[in-house]
């Protein structure tokens, strides 16, 4: 008897087969995602928006399969042979039976191939960003939300053809009958029950009427009302009824990113490509998973600019270094723009921790008593691979006295990026 085999033939669109791989990628999420991440370390960030080929070995991709269980009463025909009988012993080939197959055998005899597939640009940046999110996210005040949602509003007489409710349209449509006919078709019951009577009865010879006559004026009345409930539509324009909704505002989080970025001559080009990275990184994160969200960008050597994405990431300058100029334009344009009582205010800073003469404790006393206060979240991180500098032992007793809303991370090689980056945003345990 032959195997059985199941064939999904849902349609899917255009995407054939959406449900089905939806299933396998939520299957293999371990795999995926183990790749996802050395993909990251492989390749530079600049170039994370695209797909990866993900590798999966044969033993872990074994599907169940429906076959006829053992049990019952079998034939089988073998085939024979006419040179060979049960008990015969057979010569071992010459030359060890050494065969000329190309390629590299396991010493073990086990082998085991790989399945390989592509995820999509999209299903890469959600596993990269998978258990990742915004520390302290709270709901302020609705602002300048474009975000709506549609609520159901009873019915109405217009509407489009994709709204149109058929079971109250046909409801409607029969009350409509039951009305107008009604009355109709009371009189057709009476005026036969009439012709019955009539027709039993014997004919009445004195009458003004002949027998015949009476009759056939009752079956012409009866045709007459028959005709007019045939003429009441089944369904008329005035039975259509419409499912009605409003667009009703949805409530929206608020939040800015300040991204903060030291460009200074201490900056080496290697400090420059990594703080780029990271932050290229944050970027992508944000949009990704956060529709509504302001993003800032602030460069600052000794002086600090506010700037667009594309000079922030791709514009060069040198200069020394002045930390506290970038917070001090952060503090302003807070202001100025992004009320705390509206926005969630978040800040990451990336510098390599050299800083000009004393301007560390000037960097900590604006952390403590002017900005942390005000944001939900500042993330810090260390770029350099020698010993800490001064900025960072100043943020250190910042973070003693803020723990929950201030956080710091060192990154020597730019293969630490990724880990760094999923440690600074990852999701707290409620």
């Amino acid at each position: 008897m032959g195997m059985t085999h199941i064939v999904d033939r849902r349609l899917n669109g255009k995407n054939k087969s959406a449900v089905n791989r939806e299933r396998f990628l939520r299957r293999y999420r371990h795999h995926i995602k183990k790749a996802v991440a050395e993909a990251v370390h492989r390749r530079s960030i600049t170039d994370i928006e695209r797909g990866e080929n993900v590798s999966i070995p044969k033993r872990d991709i074994d599907e169940p399969v429906f076959h006829h269980g053992q049990g019952g009463h079998r034939e089988m025909v073998h085939p024979g042979n006419r040179d060979f009988v049960t008990g015969d012993r057979l010569p071992k080939p010459e030359g060890g039976g050494q065969g000329q197959g190309q390629g590299n055998a396991s010493p073990d005899g086990e082998g085991m191939d790989e399945f390989a597939f592509q995820i999509t640009q999209d299903e890469f940046l959600n596993f990269l960003f998978d258990d990742l999110e915004l520390p302290n996210l709270v709901r302020k005040q609705l602002k300048d939300t474009e975000s709506f949602n549609y609520v159901r509003s009873g019915f109405s007489t217009q509407g489009v053809p994709a709204k149109l409710d058929v079971i109250r349209s046909l409801r409607g449509a029969h009350a409509r009958r039951l009305g107008l006919g009604g009355a109709r078709r009371k009189k057709i019951r009476e005026l036969e029950a009439q012709l019955a009577d009539l027709k039993s009865a014997p004919a009445d010879l004195d009458a003004a009427f002949s027998h015949d006559d009476q009759i056939r004026v009752l079956e012409d009345e009866i045709a007459r009302l028959k005709a007019n409930v045939k003429r009441i539509p089944f369904i008329d324009e005035i039975d259509l009824r419409y499912r009605q909704h409003l667009k009703q505002h949805k409530p929206a989080t608020s939040a800015v990113m300040f991204c903060l970025m030291d460009v200074s001559g201490s900056m080496t080009q290697m400090h420059k490509d990594t703080a780029k990275r990271f932050f290229i990184l944050l970027y992508l994160f944000l949009k990704k998973n956060y529709k509504k969200i302001d993003v800032v960008f602030i460069r600052h050597h000794t002086s600090a600019k506010e700037v667009d994405e594309e000079e922030f990431f791709y514009s060069r300058e040198t200069g020394g270094t002045i930390v506290s100029s970038a917070l001090k334009l952060m503090h302003k344009i807070i202001d100025s723009r992004y009320s705390p009582a509206e926005w969630n205010i978040y800040a990451a800073q990336a510098s390599d921790g050299d800083n000009w003469n004393d301007d560390s404790p000037i960097c900590g006393k604006l952390l403590t008593e002017r900005i942390l206060p005000l944001v939900q979240y500042f993330a810090y991180v260390e770029i350099t691979p020698q010993d800490h500098q001064m900025l960072w032992h100043e943020y250190e007793q910042v973070q003693a006295q803020f723990p929950g809303s201030f956080a710091q991370q060192q990154i020597a090689d730019p293969s630490e990026i990724y880990p760094v980056f999923r440690r600074l945003f990852e999701r707290k345990a409620a």
